[in-house]
């Protein structure tokens, strides 16, 4: 019998996992906080509310934030309109006053008026026939048959419009689904092959069969690749490893290719995604170990990728998150967090410390100064450093807090318990 998966429900949203739950828990308690502090009947401290939203001074994690800046809209229209419709009534109570003012100041001068309309009435035409009242305008029903054909007109183009709104978001969602079922459904393919391999315990051993690759001609040293990676590896030549941070999404294969664009729109699979893939920088080397494995990865608002990895830039996230692992197809890795910052991509003619350009080093005073250049933009002190010597690994993903942002995640390699 299939399991029911359990679904939690925060504000008529559904959440799949306790993970997010526990987000959605959060946004409803910071808007509670909000609705508390803000006059919610007050439509200019509804504006003031509209643009600190729109500004990112509130950070929510779920839809329950746009639900709640929908609201806010909706409040703003409301008041708007509220407002109308005084204004319209005071003009109307305004019109009828006068109205009654000029009918009281042509009372008496009437008075003849309305003994001469009773005789008339009462007598007809010159001719002594009467005439019909609410005779029609040609005219005037001409001009308003023109009116309700325009309005027809633009409702039927209102609901054309719609329609196609409707639709195109209808396929965009379909699309959308359909990419993110297929690199998923890969993932999951890629993830039993490589805990099938670490289970293994009775593979044959075919050098010719299986891939090896020499260090250095003078040497002629090997390395072999791993046995749960290579099932993988023969399946994409293009693997390099494999990136997992426990009790997060981040869990997948990292590829790498001589061009840093490629895999930004493509997964493993060489198909065109928008989620892109996990890749290592193309200068660095896992043969000869560079000094720094630098791992790319979309941030993805779907969580997906490095989606999450912005998590870090709260101390108490890192507490419960401090070590990353990852492997290379030839050794495993346990890696501890380091630093934690955020950064941009510079001018190529701009003096700055570029954390992407730092694959190797020359020297230890290099190497120090770094180090010291990292610990001084890290958010908070984690207490953990690194000596010349030590593996080191950096994450980056987007960050949108400025133009051409980045936020960096940067460990040192530790010995195994």
């Amino acid at each position: 019998m299939a399991q029911t998966q359990k679904v939690f429900v925060v504000e008529g949203r559904q959440f799949r996992t306790q993970r997010d739950y526990a987000r959605a828990e959060r946004d409803k308690e910071l808007i509670e906080k909000i609705r508390r502090e803000t006059d919610m009947q007050d439509k200019a401290e509804l504006e003031k509310l509209k643009a600190d939203l729109k500004k990112g001074k509130y950070e929510f994690l779920t839809l329950l934030g746009q639900d709640f800046q929908d609201e806010v809209d909706e409040l703003i229209h409301n008041a708007v309109a509220s407002n109308g419709k005084r204004s319209s009534k005071s003009g109307k109570t305004a019109k009828t006053s006068a109205k009654k003012t000029k009918n009281h100041e042509n009372r008496n001068s009437g008075d003849a008026g309305t003994v001469r309309g009773k005789a008339d009435a009462g007598h007809g035409g010159p001719d002594g026939t009467k005439e019909k009242p609410g005779k029609d305008d040609p005219a005037q029903d001409a001009a308003v048959m023109e009116e309700l054909k325009r309005r027809e007109k633009r409702r039927r183009l209102t609901i054309a419009l719609c329609s196609l709104i409707a639709v195109c978001s209808l396929g965009y969602f379909v699309i959308y689904s359909y990419f993110d079922y297929r690199t998923n459904s890969a993932y999951d393919e890629l993830s039993n092959l490589k805990d099938q391999g670490a289970k293994s315990q009775t593979a044959v051993q075919n050098s010719a069969a299986q891939p090896q690759f020499t260090l250095d001609e003078e040497t002629a040293e090997t390395k072999e690749v791993l046995e749960e990676y290579k099932s993988l590896l023969n399946k994409n030549q293009k693997l390099i490893g494999w990136i997992k941070i426990a009790d997060t999404n981040i869990d997948y294969p990292v590829m790498q290719t001589s061009d840093n664009e490629y895999y930004l729109d493509h997964n493993i699979s060489q198909e065109y995604d928008k989620n892109g893939s996990v890749f290592m920088d193309k200068d660095c080397d896992v043969l000869k170990p560079s000094t720094n494995f630098i791992l790319y990865g979309h941030h993805m608002k779907s969580g997906q990728m490095f989606g999450d990895l912005d998590e870090y830039s709260r101390e108490s996230y890192y507490e419960k998150h401090p070590y990353i692992q990852f492997d290379t197809i030839y050794e495993k890795g346990t890696y501890q967090v380091m630093y934690v910052f955020r950064s941009h991509v510079y001018s190529e003619g701009e003096i700055a410390f570029k954390y992407y350009q730092f694959i190797d080093v020359n020297s230890e005073q290099e190497f120090d100064s770094y180090m010291q250049e990292m610990a001084q933009m890290s958010y908070y002190d984690t207490g953990v450093t690194a000596e010349y010597g030590d593996q080191l690994l950096t994450l980056s993903t987007c960050d949108y807090q400025e133009k051409d942002g980045r936020f960096v995640v940067v460990a040192k390699k530790i010995a195994e318990e």
